[in-house]
């Protein structure tokens, strides 16, 4: 069956006691006990009432009070024939005091079930039970019909203004509970998003500089198998130590990066071009400061251009340019050609691919491949 206005209950987060400020919970208590205060002084104002009578009593103020807490309970269950007849018992009881001249108590347990109704169960099961409560306390009340027709309207709108509030505060804890849900998730999606970075930055320096430095030591063993000289042997492992402090170096190059310590980008190419024979590099637009994960791409795909010109053309003429746009930095990294060198079949490890989705993940793109002259690697990378 479709759920409506009139069928869904109120949410348990309305229902709970969750939300509420500790002066409303005072205040809630104090009502309570000035209810079963007004019961028993009913109670006990009787002039009749005596001995055995005097302890039923009791006995029925205490099965009211009862009976309202197990309403509480399975209402806060969302059980609806179990709350029904819990108001039954009240309403039965609230009759038995009328009958034993308990007119003040039986007058305040119809407006509780009157208003407890309202606030608390579906309409559909809330409007009947109301009705009824508050026909039993118009019938039995002495006040004049105007006094009772307004005191009767006023319990029906405090009902119903009590079931808003509560509606409120649960809609109210429901958003918070899902703001916490959600910043649980984006503080999980960076940490992921983070550890990525990091495994990322890992790969792309330890398996570039332990690849080379693979390749040197290979070649070196060969070198020993076959009885090459001593000078052979020793430029191989030179080769491999060089590659091992390199590789050292940009370890810590990306352990700063993670720490946010970044060298200037400008900085950072002029020192690798540097190293590069036959290399230059040409910065145009107005300089501006670059996200760590931009900064970072530009380097990573700068470097492994140069390693490439290297591995494939060395001895090559490089041309790296940097352009700042309004929007976007550009890297263009191109190489006049030449034939490919000792190092050519070596695993690129980081390599265009690594290259290209490095670029992606910011919103990028990434050109590779054969120009007029030689080799051209283009990266854009929004800012």
């Amino acid at each position: 069956m479709t759920e409506t206005s009139w069928t869904r209950w109120p949410s348990r987060e309305a229902l709970s006691r969750d939300g509420i400020s500790r002066s409303r919970r005072l205040l809630g208590w104090v009502v309570r006990l000035l209810v079963i205060g007004m019961l028993l002084w009913g109670a006990y104002n009787s002039t009749h009432v005596h001995g055995w009578g005097a302890v039923a009593a009791v006995a029925g103020v205490l099965l009211a009070s009862l009976a309202a807490w197990a309403f509480w309970r399975t209402t806060l269950a969302h059980r609806l024939l179990p709350s029904i007849a819990l108001i039954a018992v009240l309403m039965g009881i609230a009759v038995a005091g009328e009958a034993g001249g308990f007119t003040t108590a039986a007058l305040v347990i119809w407006c509780g079930c009157a208003v407890g109704a309202l606030e608390r169960l579906p309409l559909a099961a809330a409007v009947p039970v109301m009705s009824v409560a508050l026909a039993a306390f118009a019938a039995m009340n002495n006040d004049v019909w105007l006094t009772t027709a307004v005191t009767t309207a006023g319990l029906g709108l405090a009902g119903y203004t009590l079931r808003l509030d509560a509606e409120a505060r649960g809609t109210a804890q429901q958003l918070l509970a899902q703001e916490r849900a959600a910043r649980a998730a984006e503080a999980e999606s960076a940490a992921l998003a983070e550890r990525a970075r990091i495994a990322r930055e890992i790969h792309d320096v330890l398996a570039h500089s332990l690849s080379a430095q693979l390749v040197h030591l290979e070649a070196a063993r060969l070198l020993i198998e076959r009885g090459a000289d001593r000078e052979q042997i020793l430029e191989r492992v030179v080769a491999a130590r060089g590659m091992a402090r390199d590789g050292l170096d940009e370890t810590r190059q990306a352990l700063s990066a993670l720490r946010g310590e970044l060298t200037p980008l400008e900085d950072f190419l002029s020192q690798l071009v540097g190293t590069t024979s036959g290399a230059e590099v040409t910065i145009t637009g107005e300089r501006k400061p670059l996200p760590a994960e931009a900064s970072q791409a530009v380097r990573r795909v700068a470097q492994e251009a140069l390693t490439n010109v290297r591995k494939h053309a060395p001895g090559a003429k490089v041309r790296v340019r940097l352009d700042y746009d309004d929007h976007q930095v550009t890297l263009a990294v191109r190489d006049s050609g030449g034939p490919p060198g000792e190092l050519s079949e070596a695993g690129a490890g980081y390599g265009l691919l690594g290259m290209r989705e490095r670029a992606e993940l910011l919103g990028g793109s990434l050109d590779a491949g054969p120009d007029e002259e030689g080799f051209a690697v283009t990266l854009k990378v929004p800012v």
